[in-house]
């Protein structure tokens, strides 16, 4: 019994907002859900910049996930969208210690769904957290409550509007900075990590002044700012926002805007046309340069090389298939290589009969995953190597045995789940992933080595069946030939 009531006791957190009761695993972690790290963004601070929360004086239930943000069910989300509440700036937090003798590092993962899906809940779940990090997974607007500017916005935001995601995630990372040490963890070494619209936002923090010394490394897994679409301005982003106030047949007015049920705003989003963009899933995915979060084009503040934090980035050998297939390769060849168009189209083979690669799959996978995935990743590459900052480049092409070939989010599995949960041969991508968290370098011992991106030799790491394995110019022949976004 008094073990038993120690044990209760070690899971309550004190933090400056009021009390935190977790839960301890059976094997020692300590886990807290449903943390409020800002004000419902509800009524009138539906888009407005992220407000403290109240402080609570009893102490807290954290043993419950949160509602996720307000999004369509697209399938592989139905729970997400099920349990959905516009009141939804919670993160969650996995330790596997409170009083450690040294703090211990601290991973932030951003999770994916197109910037309109997905949720927070479960990422704590993690093996990782056994392997000495503490674990924080963070809920952030989506769609248009989280990214659309509107030229009433703009009004009463004194200048910018959009990007309320973005600032979402900067002020769950000031959380970060300000309670992490609580629950053992270091609030001098952060990582923050996502996968797909999570990794582009990753990259996004990277740019954003306003994100500057709240994380000190940073990866990147298959998304980079925009996926090599080119951004959007206010005005284009102000534009779409009529749009879609228009398609919801209400005044375009701040009050009438925060007026609108969740729902219609969603069936209106779903209805509009987004000016100039083939594929509309990437509705939210171009980067806005609002004037508040961002301040110029991302390739502008790339140039220079942004935030001087180490990076990991890469992409899967196989992501998601071109919008609109095959019979679109000419015209997105036109849109992303320009005036190399024409070589581009001999090199992929589009005017004869293009034979499929057994690893990369048919000329519809190729395209797409150079356009959106490989060819960006490369670019980032090289601005960060050219501005002197260190990093790594990866590709993930590892399948299982009797597995389905690689596809897009493929490489989560083993970025969270240990080597001691998967089968024999499995990349060991999680003990890269912890290196890097402990020192701002993935090498470490019992590893292949890992060499840092170069502008000689542009070496990554691919992590394929066999074990990880050194390549240098990853489909160099073609991203040499791509346009700058």
């Amino acid at each position: 019994m008094i073990l038993l009531a120690a044990l209760l006791a070690a899971t309550v957190v004190p933090t400056p907002q009021g009390a935190l009761r977790g839960e301890v695993t059976a094997d020692g972690r300590h886990l807290f859900r449903g943390i409020p790290y800002a004000a419902p963004p509800i009524g009138p601070l539906r888009w407005k910049p992220p407000k403290p929360v109240r402080r609570w004086q009893r102490t807290r239930d954290a043993t419950r996930s949160a509602p996720s943000c307000p999004q369509v069910d697209r399938g592989w989300n139905t729970q997400a969208a099920t349990f959905a509440s516009e009141d939804c700036l919670y993160l969650e937090v996995a330790t596997p210690d409170l009083t450690p003798r040294k703090r211990l590092p601290v991973m932030v993962w951003i999770h994916g769904g197109s910037n309109y899906a997905g949720g927070g809940a479960g990422t704590i779940q993690s093996g990782m957290v056994r392997n000495g990090v503490v674990l924080v997974s963070l809920q952030y607007r989506l769609g248009a409550l989280g990214f659309l500017s509107h030229p009433a916005l703009t009004h009463e935001g004194g200048g910018a509007s959009g990007n309320y995601g973005l600032m979402d995630q900067q002020a769950a990372l000031r959380w970060v900075q300000a309670n992490i040490a609580a629950f053992g963890g270091d609030p001098a070494n952060v990582t923050l990590f996502g996968e797909s619209a999570g990794a582009m936002d990753v990259g996004l923090h990277l740019l954003s002044p306003g994100s500057r010394g709240l994380f000190a490394k940073a990866i990147e897994e298959s998304g980079t700012p925009g996926f090599g679409t080119p951004p959007r301005s206010l005005t284009e982003n102000e534009r779409l926002g009529i749009l879609i106030a228009a398609k919801a047949s209400i005044p375009q007015t701040a009050t009438a805007l925060r007026a609108l049920p969740v729902a219609r705003l969603i069936e209106a989003t779903e209805a509009v046309e987004v000016p100039g963009l083939a594929d509309k899933s990437f509705i939210w995915l171009q980067a806005v340069v609002d004037g508040r979060v961002l301040t110029e084009p991302p390739a502008t503040t790339l140039a220079r090389g942004g935030n001087p934090a180490p990076l990991i980035v890469g992409s899967n050998a196989r992501e998601l298939t071109l919008h609109g297939g095959i019979a679109r390769a000419s015209e997105a060849i036109g849109e992303a290589f320009g005036s190399n168009a024409a070589i581009a189209r001999k090199a992929y083979g589009v005017d004869t009969i293009p034979v499929a690669d057994p690893r990369l799959g048919d000329l519809d996978l190729i395209l797409s995953n150079d356009i959106t995935f490989r060819c960006p990743v490369t670019t980032v590459a090289a601005a960060r190597t050219r501005a002197g900052q260190p990093v790594w480049q990866y590709q993930f092409d590892y399948s299982a045995p009797d597995a389905k070939p690689v596809t897009h989010g493929s490489e989560i599995r083993y970025v969270m789940t240990g080597a001691q949960d998967l089968e024999a041969g499995a990349p060991p991508m999680q003990a890269y992933w912890l290196a890097f968290a402990r020192t701002g370098d993935p090498n470490a011992a019992g590893l292949p080595v890992w060499k840092r991106y170069d502008l000689a030799t542009k070496t990554y790491l691919g992590f394929v069946n066999g074990g990880p394995k050194p390549g240098n110019d990853l489909r160099g022949a073609v991203c040499g030939l791509r346009s700058a976004p």
